[in-house]
């Protein structure tokens, strides 16, 4: 967390002040914001490599003071208005496309205002898995399900226990019941007290339209901005299934225990 404070340059209402973060997750908080601040991410890895990144911001819920520019050789795109609500918003965008250019807007009182978010930076292919806008909702083939069991930051076999749709922020939160834990990146998965048995919720679209049903699934998804986002989702059985047809024929492209 990086939190910076705009009372230090209230004499200097047109300072701006550059901030470098090295990390590839984490989040800026910028309290009584004036001027501007330019934000540079550069993370840990070669310079190379940077042209395979995206950067996702999602602003906090109570955000203001400021807006949000993306910033090329001089050149501003407005990111996030000050002021815009859009819960869970997620605004993504190429390394390569620009820096973060944060500009103070003019405030009567300034005491009660904070800009924030939360930022990660991912690899482009993981990240057009996460915010793919053609067809989002459709199943995913043999091959892709093979391959999301090798790569996703979860995988579980679960039932779906209950869903609970929020239109506000167009999405449903599927509450799972966990028989496999095969893998997770993060503790969103965990033992409960009173049944000792394993829960958590899993996030997707609401236009998805996920219903609770009977049978166990496959549950495979990545992590973003610490909540679990749904993969591929295969009804157990069908995985089974394809799990041996690629291991007779040598072509599962990684190991795991389907039973």
């Amino acid at each position: 967390l990086s939190s910076l404070s705009g009372l230090t340059h209230e004499s200097h209402k047109k300072d701006v002040e550059q901030v470098y973060l090295r990390c590839s997750e984490g989040s800026i908080e910028w309290m009584y914001p004036t001027g501007a601040l330019i934000v540079n991410l550069r993370p840990n890895t070669s310079p190379a490599s940077y042209k395979h990144l995206t950067v996702c911001i999602k602003p906090f819920k109570d955000s203001a003071g400021a807006n949000i520019y993306l910033e090329k050789t001089g050149e501003l795109k407005l990111l996030v208005r000050d002021g815009d609500r859009s819960p869970s918003k997620v605004y993504c965008f190429g390394y390569d496309q620009g820096g973060l250019f944060i500009e103070a807007t003019p405030q009567q009182d300034i005491s009660r205002k904070i800009t924030g978010f939360q930022y990660e930076l991912m690899n482009k292919g993981i990240a057009s898995d996460l915010h793919t806008v053609s067809a989002p909702c459709r199943p995913c083939s043999d091959t892709e399900v093979l391959l999301a069991v090798c790569t996703s930051d979860f995988v579980i076999r679960g039932s779906i226990q209950d869903v609970t749709n929020e239109a506000e922020e167009q999405e449903s939160i599927i509450h799972v019941g966990v028989n496999k834990l095969y893998r997770q990146k993060s503790k969103v998965f965990q033992l409960t007290g009173e049944s000792g048995n394993w829960r958590g919720q899993i996030k997707t679209l609401l236009e998805c339209g996920v219903k609770p049903g009977d049978g166990d699934f496959l549950f495979t998804g990545r992590m973003h901005f610490g909540e679990a986002r749904l993969g591929c989702a295969p009804r157990f059985k069908d995985f089974q299934r394809m799990y041996k047809e690629a291991k007779d024929k040598g072509l599962n492209p990684c190991e795991i225990g389907p039973d």
